[in-house]
């Protein structure tokens, strides 16, 4: 009696073992599956750019449709009018000053970033999300002095991603070459890299001594060695069948970027897809060259449209569309020419890539940070347009959040969590932000813009869109009503004294490092 007693006995227990057994698989089964995360980061793009925007010029139909099924954001800035600054304070939701390494880096600078430090990437890798990097970089690799022939770290694999195919600086400095996880792509070890921005290096003719070997010439800066018919900035010799191919660099890092999909659609993902459109030096694919009305430059933005349409046609191919969050903007904003004379200015055809705003990269106006941003995601965006005060250091903040990641004290520390509004489901955005130029700081707060004294950068007028800048700009404070005077045109330090005060004492308390503050 008590033998059958025992076997009833293990047999219930077995029994309730296999039900519990089956019950958390379902569960585990039924579980949300986190929501993939894109980011499409541009180069050189302004808010006049994309005919959602306002451009008349030209037409983008993939852009205006992912802002006509999205949130489409008005007043969305980078945190800086320059590449490496912006893509620093995007990655770590710290604003870019505050690191005094953070400015336009050539490609023999060190890591910018420190190994270990609590990023976007790294803060969703450790939630479960399998991270990935492709396109342009420009924020350091290796430790200095980087051997481009043997493993080039440290880089984005210790800052939190997972793979990496990356421009390591940009396309007009050298080394002209891929770095595909720590190592160059398509390098033959019989011919090394060598580059140097101090000298000379190799045989490779340069845009100085032979002018009749480039597209288009350039300035001092922009004549050293020749890749591609193209002078660079700085000087490299060997690599040769690694160096890439200008008019194949967008198709080749989109097929990247859908490769990073197709490899990782069972499973969260976070990819950061930096396109290298409208950066100079400019050679649209063949396909896109002469096809818009606004010289090479608009050319580039239509090739831009185009990896956009392709890759979000991938997204939904691979059925990963319901949920996918895709955030997209730009590091900066637009200009015509920036060292080559590829004739974007002359081409221009009465096109205003800044759209109403004034100045652009480089610059402390609003055409050097406000820039187009959309964020996408048909199952949980209702479309819209709002005007919310933005930064893109709140990305951090923001998609940890939406990945249910607790963000350590130690990250992030600009960055606000904004989801609510990113979702369209809130219209309050930060209450101000910082915005910085080559020369200085600039804050808004609400409808008001205060730049102090001399932060306004003084070259360039020709070849950048708006740039009227004039002696009295370069010495005098500058305080703007933006909902009056979006073209920032009207100081009126001299009629507010009391509210230029007021915003030079808060940017000066948002600058001085809160362990330093009373």
């Amino acid at each position: 009696m008590n033998q059958l007693k025992f076997k009833l006995l293990k047999s219930t227990c077995l029994g309730l073992t296999c039900l519990l057994a089956v019950v958390a698989k379902g569960e585990a089964a039924s579980a949300p599956r986190p929501p993939n995360i894109v980011i499409i980061y541009c180069d050189d793009i302004g808010f006049g750019d994309l005919s959602c925007y306002g451009a008349t010029k030209i037409n983008t139909p993939n852009l205006d449709q992912l802002a006509a099924e999205g949130q489409r954001f008005v007043n969305a800035h980078a945190t800086a009018s320059t590449c490496t600054p912006s893509r620093y304070s995007l990655l770590t939701g710290e604003y870019s000053f505050r690191n005094q390494g953070a400015h336009i880096l050539n490609g023999d600078a060190p890591l910018l970033i420190p190994p270990g430090t609590p990023t976007l990437p790294a803060l969703l890798q450790k939630g479960g999300y399998t991270t990935g990097v492709v396109g342009k970089w420009h924020l350091g690799l290796g430790a200095g002095n980087t051997d481009w022939n043997g493993e080039v770290k440290p880089g984005p694999l210790e800052i939190g991603f997972d793979y990496s195919f990356i421009i390591p600086t940009t396309p007009d400095r050298v080394p002209c070459v891929y770095v595909e996880n720590h190592r160059v792509a398509g390098l033959d070890p019989t011919d090394p890299i060598e580059i140097s921005y101090q000298h000379p290096v190799g045989t490779d003719p340069t845009g100085t001594d032979h002018p009749e070997l480039i597209r288009y010439t350039a300035d001092k800066q922009h004549s050293g060695t020749i890749v591609d018919r193209i002078s660079r900035i700085g000087w490299m010799k060997g690599g040769q069948a690694a160096r890439w191919k200008d008019e194949d660099m967008a198709a080749t890092l989109l097929r990247k970027a859908q490769q990073f999909l197709e490899q990782n659609q069972a499973k969260p993902f976070f990819l950061y897809y930096a396109v290298h459109d409208v950066h100079v030096p400019r050679a649209p694919n063949d396909r896109f060259l002469g096809k818009s009305q606004c010289g090479i430059r608009g050319d580039m933005v239509l090739e831009l449209d185009w990896c956009v349409g392709e890759f979000m046609a991938a997204l939904r191919r691979l059925n990963l569309a319901d949920n996918t969050l895709v955030v997209f903007s730009c590091d900066n904003g637009p200009l015509f020419e920036d060292g080559y004379n590829d004739g974007s200015l002359k081409a221009a055809n009465g096109a205003t890539p800044a759209g109403p705003f004034r100045g652009g990269k480089y610059r402390i106006y609003e055409g050097g940070t406000r820039l187009p941003f959309i964020t996408w995601w048909p199952v949980q965006i209702k479309p819209g347009v709002s005007d919310a005060l933005i930064s893109h250091v709140d990305l951090l903040a923001s998609l940890a959040s939406l990945a249910e990641i607790n963000v350590p004290n130690n990250a992030g520390t600009d960055s606000e969590n904004l989801l609510p509004t990113l979702l369209g489901r809130s219209p309050v955005g930060r209450q101000n932000l910082i915005e910085q130029s080559e020369k200085g700081l600039a804050i808004v707060q609400a409808d008001w813009k205060y730049i102090p004294a001399g932060n306004v950068v003084r070259w360039g007028a020709a070849s950048r869109p708006g740039n009227t800048a004039g002696p009295a700009d370069w010495a005098e404070a500058q305080l703007f009503n933006l909902a009056q005077d979006k073209g920032e045109t009207n100081n009126l330090a001299a009629k507010y004294p009391e509210k230029m005060q007021g915003l030079a004492e808060l940017l000066e308390k948002i600058r001085t490092p809160k362990e330093k503050q009373p």
